[in-house]
């Protein structure tokens, strides 16, 4: 294998089949919502049930996205890439054996681990292999594969689901995450020694990923019972609370997670800002389309992925022009058209719910969030290049 020292002669193709991986957690957030109806039927489970089918999964990735990324400090990207890349593949495998609410449930959580393991090793692998221009090209492609592979998710749930079952939402990574598993390996650049020593932070995990549970369930809660009942406010202000601690416990930690005075410095907030609203919309989006069009316009699973597909390919187009432009122009600007463009088409579907402005607001803005995931990846890897110029590359 190559060394990471120069440009890497493989890495685009690298980044092919990371971004292609990548395009595979980011799927299997909305792949699920149109097979929902499915596996209420054949498992006969209930509604919080299927609610945390989709909430285990985003939860376990969520949560533990830190200390995947602490991982990849300690014992090298390459490693964690491969091995959430591993754990992600069986964790399809078990989940589309489901025979019974228990063992979905521990399925999705197992994919959600090998997620948060992969997802921010690669992210890392990516901004060590490439450098300068080419570095927001390549983000732009990254963030297009991850934000498309979200409108995917609801074409390819709707196609699996109507043909061979709802299993097949999750039988499909299994070779593909094989394939990908096998090429990275020949592929990825040899891991230098890593640079960082110390132990996994354990009570900050802890800490952040029961915080975005309590957060995760109030939300639940407050859709069953409403925000002004006991139970949600109850939850939010022990969220509110964990994720204090937290931020009281990574200034003394030993080994921290992450480094909160970062989050002071205008890049590393601005990023954070524009992931949070990036995220918010694509949620919104895909969770309330699905539930519209199925729902309350009666369309089957094939018709309504269908519907998504422009928003898949408005989601790539807007993330590659701003990959090609930022740095040209550079951040604040396609940061501020992305926010427009999608604050624009969300406002169609809210003044009409007639099916073709619903669709066609909601492809509009999926340009703008595409803008939003690139320059929320690239914003705070140049913001703290600049303030530490003597940083080494991440591993």
């Amino acid at each position: 294998m190559k060394s990471l020292d120069g440009p890497h002669p493989a890495r685009w193709r690298v980044l092919g089949f990371l971004g292609v991986a990548q395009l595979m957690l980011i799927l299997d957030v909305t792949v699920v919502a149109i097979a929902l109806p499915h596996i209420e039927a054949d498992l006969g489970v209930g509604r919080e049930t299927l609610t945390w089918t989709v909430s285990a999964y985003t939860l376990t990735f969520g949560g533990l996205m830190l200390l995947g990324g602490r991982l990849a400090d300690l014992a090298g990207a390459n490693r964690i890439v491969l091995a959430g890349l591993v754990l992600f593949t069986v964790a399809s495998l078990v989940t589309g054996l489901a025979g019974s609410a228990e063992m979905l449930l521990g399925g999705r959580v197992a994919q959600g681990v090998g997620a948060a393991l992969l997802s921010p090793a690669a992210l890392s692998l990516v901004v060590a292999l490439f450098d300068g221009d080419e570095r927001n090209k390549a983000l732009g492609v990254w963030s297009a594969l991850g934000g498309g592979g979200a409108a995917l998710g609801v074409l390819l749930g709707g196609l699996l689901t109507a043909g061979p079952g709802w299993e097949w939402v999750f039988y499909v990574n299994v070779p593909i995450g094989a394939v990908i598993a096998v090429a990275l390996a020949v592929m990825l650049p040899a891991a230098p020694p890593a640079a960082a020593r110390g132990r996994v932070d354990v009570p900050g995990a802890v800490l952040v990923t029961a915080s975005t549970a309590a957060l995760i369930y109030a939300l639940i809660g407050a859709g069953e019972d409403g925000w002004l009942t006991a139970r949600t406010g109850g939850l939010v202000l022990a969220a509110a609370a964990g994720y204090a601690l937290f931020g009281f416990w990574q200034r003394r930690a030993p080994s921290p997670l992450m480094d909160v005075r970062l989050l002071a410095r205008r890049p590393v907030a601005t990023g954070a800002f524009l992931i949070f609203m990036a995220t918010a919309l694509m949620i919104a989006v895909f969770f309330l389309g699905t539930f519209y069009f199925q729902h309350a316009r009666d369309y089957g699973a094939l018709r309504t992925g269908l519907l998504f597909l422009p928003v898949a390919l408005a989601t790539m187009l807007g993330a590659d022009l701003t990959g090609r432009v930022l740095g040209r122009w550079g951040g604040r600007a396609p940061a501020v058209a992305g926010l427009v463009i999608a604050a624009l088409g969300m406002a169609v579907p809210a003044i009409s719910l007639n099916p073709v402005a619903v669709a066609s607001g909601v492809a509009f803005a999926a340009a703008g969030t595409g803008a939003l995931f690139v320059v929320a990846s690239a914003t705070p890897s140049d913001g703290s290049r600049r303030t530490r110029p003597g940083s080494p590359r991440a591993s």
